[in-house]
């Protein structure tokens, strides 16, 4: 409103750009998955929306928060961070044992839980690039204090693949299962502690 030059960005004759990307279905219609802006594209130069697929992954109850990655690469792949109270409960409930969120993270029964709700998205992914082929379930909870999500609670998407930068590059190596970790925590009253953790990575069968 009252900004000319804007509104020549958004016009090119009777065409209106209205930044939004999206694809067309098989039944011709168009799906808007995000902003232009905020779309990646993999290796192939195939697009895909990482905050599409990261809110499908959180439709599972079991699941708390999720970053995608995958631009330029050949796949997608994603860390998870699980969500405590309803894992914890399901848990509980199978008489699993566990003291810590990153005791739970690295269950290898709460992973074969993500495991189905990584195969249901694949199993009804609307093209083939969109599906998770690698995924991890980080050893903390993202934080805002920690610089890891903003103040609305949306991902920090560069400053995580940074900040987990040896995550990220495993995630990409399929020789690897496992990976040894230095957990850095800091509390409320300031006070930091490092400890040593174990992640586990995953590979999604049948994914290209």
């Amino acid at each position: 409103y009252k900004m000319p030059e804007k509104t020549e960005e958004l016009l090119e004759g009777d065409w209106l750009h209205s930044g939004d990307a999206g694809y067309i279905d098989e039944n011709e219609h168009l799906v808007v998955i995000d902003r232009v802006s905020d779309v990646m594209h993999n290796s192939n130069n195939e697009m895909f929306s990482p905050m599409f697929l990261e809110n499908k992954l959180k439709f599972s109850p079991y699941i708390k928060e999720a970053v995608i990655f995958g631009d330029k690469r050949d796949f997608v792949s994603t860390l998870i961070n699980i969500d405590p109270i309803v894992v914890g409960k399901w848990a509980e409930d199978r008489g699993i044992s566990f003291t810590t969120y990153m005791d739970l993270s690295n269950n290898p029964e709460v992973a074969e839980l993500l495991k189905e709700a990584v195969a249901d998205i694949n199993e009804r992914a609307e093209k083939d690039h969109f599906r998770i082929k690698r995924f991890a379930v980080l050893y903390k909870l993202l934080d805002m204090d920690d610089g890891e999500l903003t103040k609305t609670g949306k991902i920090r998407r560069k400053f995580v693949m940074e900040k987990y930068k040896d995550l990220y590059e495993a995630l990409y190596d399929e020789s690897v299962s496992q990976k040894k970790v230095e957990a850095f925590f800091q509390y409320q009253d300031g006070q930091t502690t490092t400890v040593e953790a174990e992640m586990l990575f995953y590979t999604m069968e049948g994914i290209a």
